[in-house]
């Protein structure tokens, strides 16, 4: 029988008025789904799509109260699954976690097995949330690059957004694994934290985006991951080399695309999205392995920084606001080793 615990949680709920509040509330974990692994939840991250859910975006999360983060990690503390047994070290990342389901942060969350992915030896369930969807979002980008043959070499693979959270981490990782990295940013101010993480070229938006209507343009770059979509997304598509691909995961500036065809009939372009909340399971063991091994960033604590759960509505705010640089941490507070 699934053990009573009672755990805190940050929760967003509906004022009389109909704007939305983020408390902390002393929930009981009989609250949480019916599912088969109960997990105590040691990290989390804040995520774009937990801002939304804060917000009361009906398209993220249908009722509240609710307890926003699409990420966790954690140690099973029950399971009916025999794949998990208590004490193992797991993580969850996507699917309806921190959705409709209540996630990481809480200090507690319950899940189908068919969601967890063991932790791999060589990542610590701190470094796992340092990366958390963003990190696995930015490396399924990668994959998408690499399984269509684009190699390290002399032509550049252009990120937008590059001081977001998946923007940030897809620098580091493509700089890790030998690619030339020309990183897109309004913020001029963070050149250096760029620089940092392995950006061979830091471009300006403008310099980007400010291009005639010409249906295609000299080639800039072999490949791209964009994370803001729009406007952006089509000037990429333009300025892309012959046979290159461009991931698509954001939509910032927009969720509609108008583009020119040539790129695709006379160059040959891909563009792939990144389902990085539905994906496989094998593409999500794939893309960990990874993670925790080749193409984990150097120094991971340079991304991010660290925050409890009751001090998270501030750091909504800068997230929904593009101001956020790198990666908030969302640390619970936990007795004994992790």
């Amino acid at each position: 029988m699934r053990p009573e615990i009672e755990y805190n949680a940050l929760v967003a709920d509906k004022k009389g008025n109909g704007e939305m509040e983020l408390v902390m509330k002393t929930l009981q974990t009989s609250s949480l789904p019916d599912h088969d692994v109960l997990i105590r939840v040691h990290y989390s991250s804040l995520n774009y799509k937990d801002g939304l859910s804060a917000r009361g975006n009906s398209g993220v999360t249908k009722s509240y109260p609710h307890t926003p983060g699409i990420d966790a990690a954690g140690v099973v503390e029950w399971s009916s699954d025999h794949r998990y047994k208590p004490g193992e070290k797991v993580l969850v990342t996507g699917y309806d976690l921190g959705q409709n389901t209540p996630g990481g942060f809480g200090e507690y969350v319950s899940v189908p097995g068919d969601w967890i992915v063991p932790l791999p030896g060589t990542l610590s369930l701190r470094d796992s949330m340092i990366l958390g969807t963003a990190g696995f979002t930015a490396a399924y980008g990668v994959k998408k690059i690499v399984d269509e043959g684009i190699e390290p070499g002399d032509k550049s693979v252009l990120v937008t957004g590059a001081t977001g959270g998946v923007g940030s981490l897809a620098v580091a990782i493509l700089s890790r694994i030998g690619y030339r990295v020309a990183a897109v940013t309004g913020k001029e101010e963070q050149e250096s934290f760029l620089k940092s993480l392995g950006a061979y070229e830091i471009l300006r938006r403008e310099s980007v985006t400010e291009i005639s209507s010409a249906p295609m343009h000299s080639a800039r770059w072999v490949a791209s991951i964009d994370t803001v979509g729009g406007g952006m997304l089509d000037a990429v598509i333009r300025q892309t080399a012959h046979n290159g691909v461009v991931a698509c995961c954001g939509n910032i500036l927009g969720g509609r695309l108008e583009t020119s065809i040539y790129p695709f009939i006379l160059r040959g372009l891909s563009l792939m999205g990144i389902d990085s909340g539905s994906c496989l399971m094998s593409d999500r063991i794939e893309i960990w392995k990874n993670l925790a091994g080749d193409w984990k960033p150097y120094d991971l604590e340079k991304l991010c920084h660290e925050s409890m759960p009751g001090n998270l509505p501030s750091e909504i705010e800068k997230i929904l606001e593009g101001q956020q640089i790198g990666r908030t941490l969302v640390t619970h507070v936990i007795d004994g080793p992790v």
